[in-house]
């Protein structure tokens, strides 16, 4: 059975999965603080764009988490720091990583079609947060990464994002975009410009211009975007990174959640422990047995329909850990009140690691 806290102590990078809406965010930070109380230097990195991250710790909005890692003031060992992912500002880094000039890189950078594809276009997200994870891992500052990632669909586009610019790199079309100018290699490069400018019936013929003008500047840098693609696959089915999956108990969640092993399981990914959060409390129906009679009555029938509901969860939840025999489930109750600092983290974290468990 691994734990949660053989997890915090021996891997180097931990990443929280989980449907939305089920704790994911504050799970991960609390993680996080618990490693850094072990002793270890540990940076949280939220890929989803909504600031829960923030809000977990207790940050007011002049001191929101940003794309740089930011040490947390915290009583540990170790040493906590948070990340929040923006996807423009970690693009454009990349591209001075592997533009073979400053001046190349600049060109792109300053090119209407690059910001397009920065700010907006479907999949950069999940790419960039692909490479916020593996510079992070490569940050000699930390020796532990706990990744927040957003809702399962989303998660699963961040999990296939080394596979898919692989496969960019590869295609056909691709190719055929950034050929060089010169000899046959213009004659088809010419075809292609011409496709695109079919395009411009739709769009504007400058948004085809600056596109054909983005692929011919990018030749060049496909070797390093794909090198960056197969380190981070191979970083997130190494054995010292661990999925922790997040759900609650409820069929619709739990559902998704033995889905999403499923697919795990595809990419060769194993879950190593699974937090269930919100669980209902089990009394135990046999000491309520005899007392359903008298002034305690309608109390005794509140607990027995609680205790239904308990037995209905664990019900639910024994097909989602099945999936599992071999990872630790942790069992997190409603808790007094919503996490908003670093407090309330602190709290969380005593019920994920078996020796701080109340």
């Amino acid at each position: 059975m691994t734990s949660l806290s053989t997890l915090l102590e021996q891997q180097s990078v931990i990443v929280c999965v989980g449907a939305g809406g089920v704790g994911k965010t504050t799970t991960a930070a609390a993680l996080a603080l618990e490693a850094a109380r072990l002793g270890r230097r540990v940076c949280v990195v939220t890929i989803d764009p909504a600031r829960r991250l923030s809000d977990a710790m207790g940050f007011d909005p002049d001191r929101a988490i940003g794309n740089t890692p930011q040490q947390i003031d915290v009583e540990a060992t170790g040493e906590l720091w948070a990340v929040m992912l923006d996807t423009s500002t970690t693009f454009d880094a990349l591209i001075r990583t592997y533009a073979p000039s400053d001046d190349q890189a600049q060109r792109i950078l300053t090119n209407d079609f690059y910001r397009n594809i920065a700010d907006s276009m479907s999949g950069a997200h999940e790419y960039m947060a692909m490479e916020k994870l593996y510079e992070l891992h490569n940050d000699e500052r930390f020796d532990l990464v706990v990744v927040d990632t957003p809702p399962t669909s989303n998660a699963i586009d961040f999990l296939e994002a080394p596979d898919r610019i692989t496969s960019f790199l590869d295609h056909r079309l691709y190719k055929v975009l950034v050929t060089p100018s010169g000899g046959l290699a213009k004659v088809v490069n010419f075809a292609a410009q011409g496709f695109l400018r079919t395009v411009a019936r739709i769009v504007s013929a400058s948004v085809v211009d600056d596109a054909i003008e983005f692929f011919a500047t990018f030749d060049g840098m496909e070797e390093g975007f794909r090198g960056r693609a197969v380190a981070v696959h191979d970083l997130l089915v190494a054995d010292d990174t661990a999925f922790v999956l997040v759900t609650v108990p409820r069929n619709d969640t739990i559902d998704d959640a033995a889905a999403f092993i499923e697919t795990l399981a595809e990419a060769d990914i194993a879950v190593d422990a699974i937090v269930v959060n919100r669980v209902h409390p089990s009394f135990g129906a046999d000491r309520l047995d005899g007392l359903s009679d008298g002034p305690l009555a309608p109390f005794i029938t509140v607990l027995h329909e609680s205790q239904a509901v308990a037995a209905g969860q664990d019900t639910v939840l024994a097909s989602l850990t099945e999936e599992l025999p071999a990872g630790a489930v942790v069992r997190i109750p409603f808790l007094d009140a919503d996490v908003h600092d670093l407090n309330g983290l602190a709290s969380l974290a005593q019920w994920l690691t078996p020796k701080g468990t109340p």
